[in-house]
């Protein structure tokens, strides 16, 4: 009996609202308030717990673990979902380190002095990536996902520029911010929030990205930057950053305004290293100044960790950086967030050991090498017109071509592919093609060659029983089902 006392006594009482009972089951011996309360009929699975107030009372281990596990049961198949950019797997190892290291806090360097370490090691590791000069002169940091590195990034164009404009006795008023207009929503954000006006270079079936067609009627003496984007969210596509380069050369030439450059490398920055080496797009080209990615996309890092590089330790105004003491240590930061999870910065240090140079190549070789046959398959099929073919980062979009039906469009394929657990988006183009609909399939480490065919064997099938339809589909209520 001692056994079933043990696990008795491990499963607990009943949940929160059982009161102790000191009478003994004739059986084990076992007071009431130890019975054995059986998986699915203690109390508060047997009944409900509030959805929107905290509970009165306390609850056994084993039922919150059931609940919250049911709940999350609900969400979709992560290796399915085609529309995030997010990594949803990392190998066992880096599991086991990722509970071992949990509660490390990345603001607390003087309790985690290694993990600091490590931090600078991996941005070191990648401002050698990114061919900076020197790795050793430059400065990046780790952060919360490539969002806010995008901001930070943004903060240090506004601050030089201001700075110059002071030192010339001139107006900070008014500062301007040039921008695809598929530019991730978070620019948009950096732009509302820190009173930066938003110019956007629209994107057109002739110019697909900014390319620096035009710049010169965006640019003026209150033009903090340019940001040039590694992977447009909407399709894929790298924008041409030597390219832009070269037109804000020109307008330099032309007009005296020295305007930089920030990449948004949030996929591109680790897959164009890996893929496309010769490619100049980072530090060799002179006028980029910072460069941001996201670790938790093409990093493959689970979610929740981004890195931002400046060419020089100069390209990081000064007075952006905070000297703090906290918790008994002194220490330099420069971040939006305070306290902030370190398990990512160990786990994206795993990474760069585990795989190396050769081993990210290989993973994101893969990855391409799916989203090229995905989008060959679907070219072939009648419907469907490629806008790109994946061979960027392994990512592409296509639309519907024109006037090959009207009795569906490609919100009812999505809706169709979702029946087999496929998420696969559709969505309008930015301002000026906003009338263009495209699909769109990120293809990430863990979709492999098999489950690719599988999903076209289910795009064929929806497109045929779309294409077999005598009357139109609904539209009613149709909505964008676009992920950044």
């Amino acid at each position: 009996m001692e056994d079933l006392n043990s696990n008795a006594s491990a499963r607990g009482s009943a949940d929160a609202k059982v009161q102790p009972d000191d009478s003994t089951h004739a059986f084990t011996g076992i007071s009431g308030r130890n019975q054995l309360n059986p998986i699915f009929a203690r109390e508060g699975e047997a009944t409900d717990f509030p959805l929107n107030q905290l509970p009165d009372s306390e609850s056994l281990p084993e039922t919150a673990y059931q609940i919250v596990h049911d709940e999350a049961m609900l969400d979709g198949n992560a290796r399915l979902n085609l529309a995030t950019f997010v990594g949803t797997w990392m190998d066992p190892y880096a599991a086991k380190l990722y509970s071992e290291s949990a509660d490390k806090n990345m603001i607390d360097k003087d309790e985690y002095p290694q993990t600091a370490a490590i931090e600078t090691r991996c941005w070191k590791m990648i401002a050698s990536l990114w061919n900076a000069p020197s790795a050793d002169g430059a400065i990046g940091t780790s952060t919360i996902g490539s969002s806010e590195a995008c901001m930070l990034g943004g903060l240090a164009l506004k601050r030089r520029w201001q700075q110059a404009r002071r030192a010339e006795g001139k107006s900070t008023e008014k500062p301007n911010l040039i921008l695809s207009s598929a530019v991730q929503v978070c620019w948009e954000k950096f732009c509302n929030y820190w009173d930066v006006e938003a110019r956007y270079v629209p994107i057109s079936d002739e110019h697909k990205v900014l390319d620096g067609h035009d710049l010169e009627k965006y640019v003026d003496e209150n033009t903090i930057g340019v940001v040039a984007i590694m992977g447009v969210t909407y399709t894929g596509m790298y924008e041409p950053v030597k390219q832009i380069a070269e037109a804000l050369d020109k307008i330099q030439a032309d007009t005296g305004l020295d305007v930089k450059i920030h990449v948004d490398g949030a996929s591109g920055g680790m897959i164009a290293p890996f893929l496309q080496p010769d490619l100049e797009w980072d530090f060799r080209v002179e006028r980029v100044v910072s460069i941001s990615t996201s670790a938790h996309k093409y990093g493959l890092v689970y979610p929740g960790l981004g890195w931002v590089v400046w060419r020089t330790i100069d390209d990081l105004p000064s007075d952006l950086v905070f000297d703090v003491t906290y918790l008994g240590g002194h220490m330099p930061t420069f971040a939006l967030n305070f306290s902030r999870p370190g398990a990512q910065v160990l786990l994206q240090y795993y990474l760069f050991l585990r795989l190396g140079w050769d081993g990210y190549r290989k993973v994101q070789q893969a990855s391409q090498d799916v989203a090229v046959y995905l989008s060959s398959e679907i070219a072939k099929i009648d419907a469907f017109e490629l806008w790109n073919d994946g061979t960027d980062i392994p990512v592409f979009a296509w639309q519907l071509k024109k006037d090959h039906t009207d009795k569906w469009n490609l919100y009812h394929l999505s809706e169709r592919l979702r029946l087999k657990g496929w998420l696969i988006p559709a969505y309008p183009m930015p301002d000026d093609i906003s009338d263009l609909v495209v699909q769109r399939i990120v293809v990430r480490n863990g979709l492999s060659r098999n489950l690719a065919e599988s999903l076209m064997l289910d795009i064929r099938e929806a497109v045929d029983y779309l294409d077999r339809l005598e009357a139109p589909m609904p539209t009613e209520g149709q909505v964008s089902s676009y992920t950044h």
